[in-house]
């Protein structure tokens, strides 16, 4: 399939799969690109694509970017959700360890810099695991932020070039927390904490009464993204 009929087939099927359910997409993803990975940052939509995952193609792989800073919560909710489906998560992360970082970029680069630290810790081992596939799937909403708005369910991702499965994008968090409550998905123990979007610990708070969801996230930054999604 060359890249014209790619996006043709594309552009159809974001159309067609709009008013479809998650479950509906994902079954068609996993069939029509059999090389395709479950994006999960083990926070509450990834989770719910992880327990869908299961019961339509349970051999698809899940990894998660593992930048050696996220919340021991975090890490716990990967162990029982692996021992629970009996399933292996790929890990990829980066060679350079946070000593090596620190020697050549400074101490605590997610402070003076943390577009870089991003960009070394997430973005870089994004960019070799996905080049390992001809899609992926990830869990983002339209009103997650402004920046993911305009998302589609289907769509060609430019940036990493692979096709991209957005199915919960037209969900909301309760849509998200329904799924949750009603099949009693394993899910991180901080977004009883006031952490509805959960980062590494080094770059997340927890949010106050009235503020955006996201504003936990690099706070004291104008940063609203890590780079994973355009």
């Amino acid at each position: 399939m060359n890249l014209f009929e790619k996006e043709t087939l594309i552009a159809k099927a974001a159309e067609e799969f709009e008013d479809k359910s998650p479950e509906e997409l994902l079954k068609w993803a996993v069939e029509t690109f059999p090389n395709i990975t479950l994006a999960c940052s083990f926070g509450a939509e990834d989770v719910v694509l992880v327990d869908m995952l299961q019961k339509v193609s349970p051999k698809t792989d899940i990894f998660y970017l593992d930048t050696d800073l996220h919340f021991e919560e975090t890490y716990e909710t990967r162990d029982k959700l692996a021992a629970h489906y009996g399933l292996q998560f790929v890990r990829a992360g980066t060679e350079l360890t946070l000593e090596a970082q620190a020697a050549q970029y400074g101490e605590e680069l997610w402070k003076s810099d943390p577009n870089t630290c991003c960009n070394l810790r997430k973005v870089e081992p994004l960019t070799a695991i996905l080049g390992k596939y001809e899609a992926w799937i990830t869990g983002i909403r339209r009103d997650q932020a402004p920046t993911r708005a305009n998302a589609k369910k289907v769509e060609y991702d430019v940036k990493f070039g692979l096709v991209k499965f957005n199915p919960l994008a037209g969900w909301t968090s309760e849509d998200v927390w329904n799924y949750i409550r009603v099949n009693e998905v394993i899910y991180n123990p901080l977004h009883d904490q006031h952490y509805p979007s959960i980062g590494c610990e080094k770059c997340t708070r927890q949010v106050l009464p009235g503020e955006d969801p996201r504003a936990g996230r690099w706070a004291g930054h104008e940063k609203t993204e890590c780079g994973l999604h355009k």
